[in-house]
């Protein structure tokens, strides 16, 4: 996935649910942070963006998450159309430190404006460690085959990572626990 592919989805996600803003909590949302060409492959491979509609509630969120997922989420015309999906997702989605709504990377440019517009949608982006803390806790090999990559290429800091860690919800420790084990082996 490319940057501008990734604004493109900050606005029609914003125009689905007629909302000024959503975040990115996905793998893409490194894209926040770094352009396409600064990334390795295995952080840009997949094709879906996932949002997380900002809303007083997490019922709330899950609804819009809903609208934006039938519109454009797998298999519809809008992924046959663009090429990538867009998964609407809500606060249960993602395991996250504490303090990641303070690091979240806006994304704000002609890209995310209406046709004609001015940029008028934002896109807040998970910060780069929050964003493999989000990743590590998910427990899949995909997800630590992304932060392996990242860390490899310079672009995270693996301690900040580890303190992140130390702060998620205690309702998962134990995913931290194991996120933390595999990076000391890694």
């Amino acid at each position: 996935m490319r940057r501008d592919q990734l604004e493109h989805a900050i606005r029609t996600a914003c125009q689905i649910i007629d909302r000024p803003e959503v975040i990115v909590v996905g793998s893409q949302s490194i894209l926040g942070t770094y352009d396409e060409e600064q990334l390795p492959a295995a952080a840009t491979a997949s094709r879906e963006v996932d949002i997380l509609p900002i809303a007083e509630s997490n019922e709330e969120t899950a609804r819009l998450a809903d609208e934006i997922e039938g519109v454009a989420g797998e298999f519809s015309p809008y992924e046959e159309s663009h090429g990538f999906s867009i998964d609407g997702v809500d606060l249960e989605t993602s395991v996250l430190p504490d303090g990641w709504r303070q690091r979240l990377v806006r994304v704000q440019n002609i890209n995310t404006a209406p046709p004609g517009g001015e940029p008028m949608f934002i896109g807040w982006c998970l910060d780069k460690e929050d964003l493999c803390v989000s990743k590590l806790c998910a427990l899949r090999e995909k997800d630590r085959d992304f932060v392996s990559a990242l860390i490899t290429q310079g672009l995270v800091d693996e301690q900040v990572i580890v303190d992140r860690l130390a702060t998620v919800p205690t309702r998962h420790s134990a995913k931290a626990e194991q996120a933390k084990a595999w990076l000391q082996a890694w």
